[in-house]
C-alpha cells in the first residue's frame, strides 16, 4: 500500500473529463466487434474519462474519498463487471481517495483475474475481500472490523483521513465500523451522481446500440403479438432476442395488456393477449452496462375510438415535453407541459409517480435528471448538453380500463436533442391487424 500512496497523483486531462462530440454526424449504431477499418467504442477512453469525472467530481466536494459498494459506481471508476449475481450481494466495493487511483476489493478470485485482465489498474490495487454478504456472515466474525481498519490506514496514508468520507450504499454494521475506525461517513452518492451526469462520446454510442437493440426487439414483439399468446411468452421471446444480441443484463421487461393496463401495475403476467386489447411493453436492459428504459403500445387486431384517443393524447404529452429539450431548459419547463395527476385520474403527484417522468440513463436505469412533477416544479435543474434521459408519458382511455404508455431516450446536443428510440410510435400501432 505505500507505493499506492506514494506515487504522484493523476493529472486531470482536459481530454479526459471534456466530452468529443460531433453533432453534425449520425449517432453510430455500432456492432460488438473491434475492427481496424473504423473507430468504435475507445473501451479506454471511456475507462480514462469515467475515473477523470469522478476525480473531478470528488475534488470539488468537501470528500477526502469515495468508498462505493453500488456495482454501477464500481464499475464507473474501476471498469470492472463480474456478474449480475453480485448485483445485490454488497460483496464487491471500490476506494477513490482524493488525488489518487481507485482501489478495488473483489470477490475471491476476481481479483486475481483483474491483475491478468485489466491492467489499466494498477496490480497492487486488486484486492480480494469480504464484508458481510448482506449479514449471512456475522459482523461479529470481524471482517467488517478488520476491512474498516484497512480502509483508515489506506486514507491515512493518502492524507485524507480527517476529511469525510463519502458513501453510495453499505450494510449498517460497516457504517458503525468505519465509524469506530475514526472515519466520518457521508453521502457520496450526489459527488458519483454529478460525475455520471454528463455522457462522453463513448457512452453515447453504447447507449445508441443499446437502445438500437430495443428497436429489433419491438419488431418481434410486433410479429409475434396476437391472440393466444401470454404476457410471458412475449417476455421469454424478447429476452432471448436481446441475450442473442449481446445484452449483458435484461433488468427487466415490463408486459401489460387488456384490463391490467389502468392503472399501470410495472410487471407482467400470464396474462393471454385478446382480440382489441391494448397493450403497452417496457424493455429495461444493458449493452456493456449502459441501459434502456423505451416503451410502447400496441393494439391487438383492431383499436377503439377510445384507446386511440388515449394513445393521441399520450403522444401529444410527450411531443410538447421533447419539443423543449436542450441545453438551458430547466426541468420545471418540461414537467410544466404535462398534465397534472388529478386530470388524468389520480389524486396526487405521488401517486401518479413515474407515469409522466424523465430520468436519466447511463450505468443505471435511473440518474440526473429526473422529470416530474413530484420534485422538478419547486426544485428545478438545467438540462446540460450530453446528458441522456427518457421521457415518458400514460394516458388512461376513457373507457376504464385501457391505456397508452409511450417512451422515447433522448440525447441532448449542443444546439437541441436527438431521439435514439426508432421503433415507430408517431401513430398507434396495430398488431395482427384483421
Amino acid at each position: 500500500m505505500d507505493d499506492i500512496t506514494k506515487r504522484e497523483p493523476r493529472t486531470i486531462r482536459a481530454e479526459d473529463v471534456n466530452p468529443r462530440y460531433n453533432w453534425g454526424r449520425h449517432l453510430p449504431a455500432l456492432g460488438t466487434m473491434g475492427v481496424d477499418f473504423e473507430e468504435r467504442v475507445d473501451y479506454r477512453r471511456l475507462q480514462r474519462y469515467r475515473l477523470a469525472r469522478a476525480q473531478q467530481a470528488l475534488e470539488a466536494s468537501d470528500l477526502g474519498a469515495l468508498l462505493v459498494f453500488d456495482v454501477n459506481n464500481i464499475r464507473y471508476l474501476t471498469s470492472t463487471k463480474i456478474g449480475e449475481w453480485e448485483r445485490d450481494k454488497l460483496s464487491r466495493w471500490a476506494l477513490l481517495p482524493r488525488g489518487g487511483e481507485p482501489i478495488l476489493w473483489d470477490f475471491g478470485s476476481a481479483a486475481v483475474h483483474h491483475k491478468l485482465y485489466s491492467p489499466w489498474l494498477d496490480p497492487a490495487n486488486c484486492k480480494a475481500g469480504l464484508v458481510g454478504l448482506r449479514g449471512t456472515v456475522d459482523p461479529s466474525f470481524g471482517l467488517m472490523k478488520h476491512h474498516a481498519e484497512e480502509l483508515a490506514s489506506i486514507l491515512k496514508s493518502a492524507g485524507v483521513a480527517n476529511m469525510p468520507l463519502g458513501v453510495d450504499i453499505i450494510e449498517p454494521p460497516m457504517m458503525f465500523e468505519l465509524e469506530k475506525a475514526g472515519l466520518k461517513v457521508k453521502d457520496g452518492q450526489q459527488v458519483m451522481l454529478e460525475a455520471r451526469e454528463i455522457k462522453s462520446a463513448d457512452e453515447i454510442a453504447l447507449l445508441n446500440r443499446a437502445a438500437a437493440m430495443v428497436d429489433g426487439a419491438y419488431h418481434l414483439i410486433h410479429e409475434q403479438l396476437k391472440p393466444g399468446v401470454r404476457e410471458n411468452d412475449i417476455v421469454a421471446e424478447v429476452n432471448k432476442f436481446l441475450y442473442t444480441h449481446g445484452s449483458d443484463d435484461v433488468e427487466a421487461i415490463n408486459a401489460i395488456s387488456g384490463e391490467r393496463c389502468n392503472p399501470h401495475p410495472h410487471n407482467f403476467t400470464d396474462r393471454l393477449i385478446r382480440p382489441g386489447d391494448q397493450a403497452f411493453f417496457d424493455i429495461l436492459q444493458s449493452f456493456m452496462g449502459y441501459r434502456t428504459c423505451y416503451y410502447r403500445t400496441f393494439n391487438v387486431g383492431r383499436a377503439t375510438d377510445s384507446q386511440r384517443d388515449a394513445y393521441k393524447r399520450c403522444r401529444e404529452w410527450l411531443d410538447k415535453a421533447i419539443e423543449l429539450i436542450k441545453p438551458g431548459v430547466s426541468t420545471d419547463t418540461v414537467a410544466s407541459v404535462w398534465p397534472k395527476a388529478e386530470e388524468f385520474g389520480f389524486p396526487d403527484e405521488l401517486s401518479a409517480f413515474g407515469l409522466q417522468f424523465g430520468h436519466g440513463l447511463g450505468l443505471a436505469l435511473h440518474e440526473r435528471p429526473i422529470i416530474s412533477r413530484v420534485v422538478s416544479m419547486d426544485h428545478p435543474t438545467i438540462i446540460k448538453e450530453g446528458m441522456v434521459f427518457a421521457l415518458e408519458t400514460y394516458c388512461p382511455a376513457s373507457d376504464g380500463y385501457s391505456a397508452a404508455r409511450i417512451e422515447e431516450e433522448i440525447v441532448v446536443t449542443d444546439k437541441g436533442h436527438r431521439i435514439i428510440s426508432l421503433f415507430p410510435a408517431e401513430e398507434l400501432p396495430i398488431a395482427a391487424r384483421y
